[in-house]
């Protein structure tokens, strides 16, 4: 092996997207209870005469407890509660933008959300661009084989973990003593537990089973097209209902002058409205097609319907914002979660064809 090659300080993790996942969702999920709470409660002050304190200080706190866990401790199960807490505290934190941005501090500044969504969309980016960035090297393959070493100290490594660790190995330097050595021992792993698989495990077993025997069902197929065309359709109409009847009373709405409105919208629409509209026939194109195919190909179904979600989240309501910036907010929170559930969908399927390989 050539120990004159330039050492890299930064080896991708290909558990990424999972950590991304779970930050995301946990960061929008405390921005919505937050206002939520706000809300309901008559937006209370935990304050005196003197002090104010303010809601992204928690959030520092919260991410600070993130870092404290990634640095201190060694296994999967520590990093999925770092990355849950750091978007918690994110999302806390970020909350308040409306108040640094203004000189008033206003928390409720309109452009805040808007801020806060581009946020959210330029991370995405940051991590999907380091994750395709190049090619990954067999540095990066053997490390991440050893990470999924770990799970044999931790009695928790199961068939689909042994297969992708060897895979792992397959794409490492040859050359490498250590890789022989770690094919050698992987064969000899006993996968059946020790003791009591963790909770994380028996999850994740449950869920790879749960999968397995659904998947089998006639009724799978059919309702996952029936809910991919109606989330098709809502977000079809939900667009219109935006650019034609935003602002109207249902009295105007039930009159048969609505269609002159419409005409009159038609000829008017602006380059938001434009971009909407088209952005959400886009994305119907590719639900369409996944649903053509469905039966030929679950797993090019699948990723069809995840690009139709990314063609929502990235396109249709950035320019919702401009109208209706917490509908955006939580439509975009129920999007990741069907696109985290399209992405567990997409790796079972994958697993599977390499398993039938």
């Amino acid at each position: 092996m050539d120990r004159t090659k330039k050492k890299s300080v930064f080896i991708r993790n290909f558990e990424a997207g999972n950590y991304l996942e779970n930050f995301l969702v946990s960061a929008v999920s405390a921005i919505l209870v937050i206002r939520l709470f706000l809300k309901l409660t008559g937006y209370p002050q935990i304050s005196n005469s003197t002090l104010h304190i303010a809601h992204l200080l928690w959030g520092g706190l919260l991410m600070l407890v993130s870092i404290i866990i990634l640095l201190s401790f060694l296994s999967r199960g520590a990093e999925h509660l770092a990355s849950i807490l750091g978007g918690i505290g994110f999302g806390t934190f970020i909350d308040e933008v409306g108040k640094f941005v203004t000189q008033d501090n206003n928390y409720f500044f309109q452009p805040a959300v808007a801020i806060m969504y581009v946020t959210f969309i330029l991370i995405i980016i940051a991590i999907r661009s380091i994750e395709a960035g190049r090619n990954y090297s067999k540095t990066e393959y053997l490390m991440n084989a050893l990470r999924e070493m770990e799970e044999v100290v931790l009695h928790d490594m199961d068939e689909e973990g042994r297969k992708r660790a060897l895979s792992y190995l397959d794409k490492s330097d040859k050359d490498n003593p250590l890789v022989a050595a770690l094919r050698d021992i992987l064969p000899q792993t006993n996968l059946t537990p020790t003791s009591k698989p963790s909770f994380y495990t028996r999850t994740k077993l449950s869920l790879q089973n749960f999968y397995y025997k659904i998947v089998k069902l006639r009724a799978f197929s059919l309702g996952i097209i029936i809910f991919f065309l109606a989330q098709m359709l809502v977000s079809l109409a939900y667009a219109v209902v935006l650019v034609f009847f935003l602002g109207l009373g249902w009295d105007k709405i039930l009159d048969v002058k609505v269609f002159d409105h419409i005409a009159n919208r038609f000829d008017n629409l602006s380059f938001v409205d434009w971009a909407e509209l088209l952005s959400s026939l886009l994305s119907g194109v590719f639900v369409f097609i996944g649903v053509f195919n469905i039966h030929k190909s679950r797993l090019f179904a699948f990723q069809m319907f995840e690009r139709s979600i990314l063609v929502t989240i990235f396109l249709t309501q950035v320019f919702i914002f401009y109208k209706e910036q917490f509908a955006a907010l939580t439509g975009l929170f129920f999007n990741i979660l069907i696109l985290i559930a399209l992405r567990y969908m997409i790796v079972r399927e994958q697993t599977m064809r390499m398993e039938q390989a």
